[in-house]
């Protein structure tokens, strides 16, 4: 579940393409905070801290900045395409006690039988939450399922109170298959086992000619 991270920034009063290379250089992050009703507020972010937050999933933060704080979700991380440093942050105002709607990453976890292998169907799930209990992970057990079984999105359940926002509960989440390469393999590997293997009532192969002939 998510965690709150806080941050301190500072008000910004500059902005366009120039300024923000200027933050940059500084090691800051310009970042916009939005809240529905009122006006957004611009601020501008340490780089480093910042750039280790965005790596959890739903996490919620404390922004302080001038005299104020505020909670808040992330709406949008903007990325250089090619230097992947982060250029632009876009968060979402929230409140104590407010739930939101949020996309989940989906995981697996455990071993399926045999040369079974599990596969995820939906890669992220939309739920919805309370902003203090935001899942960052969705993890799903795999442990002991053989080919063919599936793991629908009616199985799964959520903790505190968070519920699954999704049209079809039948879904299948995850599918655990035994790929087509490794079903070849058994096959041909049985083959092999089944020409090598003597038939029954069928004398062992005898031993080498020229070894008999010594004896």
């Amino acid at each position: 579940m998510a965690n709150t991270i806080e941050l301190k920034g500072e008000i910004r009063d500059e902005f366009g393409k120039g300024a923000a290379r200027r933050m940059r250089v500084d090691k800051l992050i310009p970042a916009t905070i939005y809240a529905g009703g009122s006006d957004p507020a611009f601020i501008k972010l340490p780089m480093k801290e910042t750039t280790l937050a965005m790596r959890r999933k739903n996490a919620l933060f404390t922004i302080a900045f001038g005299k104020e704080s505020k909670m808040a979700v992330v709406k949008d991380v903007q990325r250089n395409p090619v230097k992947r440093i982060i250029e632009h942050v876009d968060f979402y105002e929230v409140k104590a006690g407010e739930k939101i709607e949020v996309t989940v990453p989906v995981f697996v976890e455990g071993t399926p039988k045999g040369a079974a292998v599990a596969f995820v169907d939906i890669q992220e799930l939309n739920v919805k939450a309370d902003v203090s209990n935001l899942p960052e992970r969705i993890v799903v057990s795999v442990d002991g399922l053989a080919d063919g079984d599936k793991v629908f999105l009616k199985d799964l359940k959520l903790e505190g109170g968070a519920e699954f926002v999704e049209d079809n509960m039948d879904e299948s989440v995850v599918s655990v298959e035994v790929p087509e390469d490794a079903t070849a393999t058994t096959a041909e590997s049985a083959e092999g086992a089944d020409q090598a293997a003597p038939a029954e009532g069928e004398a062992a192969p005898a031993a080498d000619a020229a070894d008999s002939e010594s004896k």
